[in-house]
Order: structure tokens, then sequence, then C-alpha cells
């Protein structure tokens, strides 16, 4: 036999020598899998501490190891050095029994299905009252309509992406190496949650002046500036959304492998990102707050003023800031535990977010327990409008539906000012 032939042959039993249950045995091996160190069959086939790895095989109880040779757990190294994959894609451990049940496909379709369906509907009696609306009541049914249309676009576009993977449970590794569908996936999700939170603080702006200085823009224009205000509103959050794609921050597949979101890590991008996501979110909310306390409060001072029995604030004034406020709560309640939680999970010591790029279990539910909470607030609010009309309102509240020839703000406030001459 030559020199070749006895270290081929000597390599081989080195490779099979560590899976023999006891030295001396050398009973034909079942399975393929028993010839494999990395994976033994009882623990008695476990090597003992004595004997010697082959080099390529790596140890069963080190970090990031599955103990499948075929499928092993992503390490720190092949989140953050494998070139042939995009930098979306963090180590999760959850089988494809566990999204099944997770991620149901008849309830993903049902929620966009509703969500769909009411936004049409608010759509539809939008066109209506924004035909025989006035001036003032345009530019506010205006602000709204580009509410209901961001919700209806939002679900749409997130939705059949949701859908498809719930439906197909398709390999995003597979479908999406380059992270080039995870990166869109991610600018419309930062790109939708923060338009309604947005264009909620631009209507509570429009609706405190409208109220505390009626004569301070011009009534002709308002339709125009209002559509004018939304289209700023989309391109300030389009901007944000493109900000990990251009290098501050990064979106990454979420648990369960169903969507992609901003990165809860712990680098300074990916925290910075995170704050200006959850701060700006939170800040409109709280303007909107302000700004609303404000209207109403104003609104208050009028209606039970000394000329209340002449002077009433008119249905629409009344139907606008109460569906405004409506809007405010809804967001309140589904968006702000979301914000809170993502500025507390990045400035977590010690970091939520481990070397790797994984989160814990736990921290992973929370997370997708609150953006489904918060994806709630793309259907309650056309709801919000739909339920708090004047019709909707006159019925719970037979005082509003006081002769149309009431006076409103704007005469009070003209009288308020020539009195001195």
């Amino acid at each position: 036999m030559s020199q070749e032939d006895c270290e081929f042959k000597a390599g081989l039993d080195n490779l099979a020598r560590p899976c023999l249950r006891r030295a001396g045995d050398l009973k034909e091996p079942k399975h393929l899998a028993d010839l494999l160190p990395g994976r033994p069959r009882d623990p008695a086939q476990q090597p003992s501490p004595g004997q010697v790895r082959p080099p390529g095989v790596p140890d069963p109880g080190a970090a990031g190891w599955s103990g499948d040779p075929l499928f092993p757990r992503p390490s720190s190294a092949m989140w953050l050095n494998n070139t042939s994959l995009g930098p979306c894609f963090r180590p999760t451990n959850i089988t494809l029994e566990e999204r099944r049940l997770i991620a149901s496909p008849w309830f993903a379709a049902s929620f966009c299905a509703v969500g769909l369906a009411s936004n049409l509907l608010a759509l539809r009696v939008l066109a209506g009252a924004r035909a025989g609306g006035s001036s003032p009541r345009s530019s506010f049914l205006t602000l709204l309509c580009g509410l209901v249309l961001t919700d209806f676009l939002g679900l749409l576009v997130t939705g059949l992406i949701v859908v498809s993977q719930h439906a197909i449970l398709f390999d995003w590794r597979t479908v999406d190496p380059l992270c080039r569908l995870c990166d869109f996936m991610g600018v419309a999700m930062v790109f939708f949650g923060l338009c309604p939170l947005l264009l909620g603080a631009a209507m509570a702006s429009e609706r405190h002046l409208g109220i505390t200085r009626p004569f301070s823009r011009p009534a002709a224009a308002s339709p125009r500036r209002a559509w004018a205000t939304v289209a700023l509103v989309w391109a300030a959050a389009l901007a944000l959304g493109l900000l990990p794609p251009l290098g501050l921050g990064r979106y990454s597949l979420q648990y369960p492998g169903s969507w992609c979101f901003l990165t809860l890590g712990a680098r300074p991008g990916d925290v910075a990102f995170a704050l200006l996501f959850a701060l700006l979110g939170g800040l409109s909310v709280a303007l909107s707050f302000v700004l609303n306390t404000v209207s109403v409060l104003t609104l208050c001072r009028v209606y039970h003023g000394r000329q209340a029995a002449r002077q009433r604030p008119r249905d629409g004034e009344v139907e606008m800031m109460a569906q405004l406020l409506g809007i405010m709560v809804v967001a309140s309640v589904c968006w702000m535990p979301l914000l809170v939680f993502i500025a507390q999970t990045v400035l977590r010591t010690p970091p939520a977010m481990s070397a790797s790029g994984q989160l814990s279990r736990a921290t992973e539910r929370q997370l997708l327990i609150y953006l489904r909470v918060a994806t709630w607030n793309q259907i309650l609010d056309p709801w919000v409008y739909i339920l708090f009309r004047r019709s909707v309102l006159r019925r719970l509240h037979p005082r509003l539906s006081s002769p149309s020839g009431s006076l409103s703000l704007r005469p009070q406030l003209a009288q308020g000012a020539r009195a001195p001459l």
C-alpha cells in the first residue's frame, strides 16, 4: 500500500472513530449521520474529552451551533461578515411549525380586508362631504382625506407582503438575499407609521388656527394649502424612512420572520434612527394633545360665555373637534406603547441585542404585540370619522341640532374687534 493510501485510510479512521459507541466497537453505522461528530445519536455516542475533533467540524456546544451540520445557527461572524447575504438577516430561534402557529394567513388576510374596506367606505363618505362643505371645513376634510388615503395604502402595501409570506412561508434568505424587499418593507413601515401621527398634528394645528385665529389664513387658499401640507408630511416621512438605506440605521427581519422593521441594536446608527423615529412620533402625539386641548377650551369658553344664548359654535366646529379628539385618542393608544418600547429597548443597559444581533424571545414577542396594536390605528381611523359625523352626533346629543343660522366663532371675534370702535 502506498503512503498516500495509508494517509487517506488514516483520515477516514479518525473521522469515524469519535462516533463509535466505545473503543473496539466495529459495528457498521446505520446512518450516515452517525459518522458526523456534530450529531451524536445519544449521550453514549458523544466523543470523550480526550478525543480530537476533525478540523472543519464545529463543536456542538459552541455558541452559534444548532447541532445540525447542514443547517447551523448563524453566529456573530455569520451576521456581520457573511458577504453572500444582506445585512438585514439576524439570528432567530424559530422553527417552521412555530411560524405556522404564530403567523396565520387567515388572520392576516381578514385583518387587511377589514381595514381596506373600512378605509374605502370612509373615502366614499368623505368624497360626498367635501363636495358640499364650506371652505374651512374643506381644509379639514382634505387633511382627513389624506389621512384615510395613507391608511389605505399602508394596509395595501404592507398587507400584500405579510399575507404572501404567511400563506407561502417562503424563505426570506432565498427570495431576498440582498435585502431589497426587506428595505422596501422597512421604509413602508416607517412611512405609513409616521404619516398618521404627523397628519394628526397637522389637523390639530389647522383646527387650532381656525378656532383661535380665524382671520390668520385666506379662506380661498385653505384646500390648496391643505393638500400642500399632506404632500409635505409624506415627503418628511419618506425622507426619514430612507435614512437606513442611506447609512443611518438598519432594517432587519423581525420575529417570526414575516416583516421587516428598524433594528433595535446597540450600534450608534441603530440607536440614533430608533430614537429619531420614537421621538418624532411621540412629539407629534404630544403636539396634537396640546393644540386640541387649547381648541376645546376655546370652544367651551365661547359656548358658555356671556353671549352663549345668542352665539353658539356651529355644528361643523363641534363635529370636527369630536373627530379630531377621536383620532388623537386612537393614535395615542395604538402607537405610544410601541414608541416607548423602542426607546426603552435601544437605551437599555446592557444592550437588549447581543453582539450576534439576537434579541431575547420575550423582547421579540413584545415587539410583535406592540406592532400589531399599532396596526389597529389604520383600521380605527376611518371609523372615527364615520361614527363621529354630524348625523350620528345629533342622535347621541339632540342639543347639537341647533338652528342652521346660529353664529360661529368668526362673527363673535369680529364683534369683539369692532367693540372698541
